[in-house]
């Protein structure tokens, strides 16, 4: 038998994080039929919305991630549904882990190396606690994405 705080800790797994995401995004993407109708609506979450225009200009990413409207935000989600499902291209990454030319630099790489191994629970936790964060707020986006959409073409009534 299952105890309360258990039910509370799967609720807060990554696991169930990235299966609420993936969910959200697929009935996004059974939703929208026509993402071209997505162009130009704004989305109404503004601070969401400039922070996702930030990250996508720090990560010098292509201009239907940079567009405030809907359809960059259904782009982006679609695509990190796929990072998800598919994985990450090493060389696809910003500042990807190509090595440097000429060995420049090992001995700084090494040690730096060594004192990330000391810390990687640390880390870990870190990460992981980024991650469940930024897949919530992915899931809500997705989520305001559908029901946006749904109230453009007139289906209203039709909530989750």
């Amino acid at each position: 038998m299952m105890q309360i705080s258990d039910s509370y800790n799967q609720k807060k797994s990554l696991f169930n994080a990235m299966n609420r995401f993936l969910g959200a995004v697929n009935d996004m993407d059974q939703t929208v039929m026509v993402p071209s109708l997505l162009r130009d609506v704004p989305l109404d979450d503004c601070a969401e919305l400039r922070a996702l225009r930030r990250a996508a200009a720090d990560n010098a990413a292509p201009a239907y991630f940079r567009d405030g409207d809907m359809y960059g935000s259904y782009v982006l989600l679609k695509s990190i549904r796929n990072d998800i499902e598919w994985g990450v291209l090493q060389g696809e990454r910003p500042g990807g882990t190509g090595g440097r030319p000429g060995g420049t630099g090992v001995e700084l790489v090494e040690e730096e190396e060594e004192e990330e191994e000391e810390d990687l629970e640390k880390q870990f936790h870190f990460h992981l606690s980024g991650l469940h964060a930024v897949l919530s707020k992915l899931t809500r986006k997705a989520n305001t994405l559908t029901n946006r959409y749904k109230e453009e073409i007139g289906i209203r009534g039709c909530g989750h």
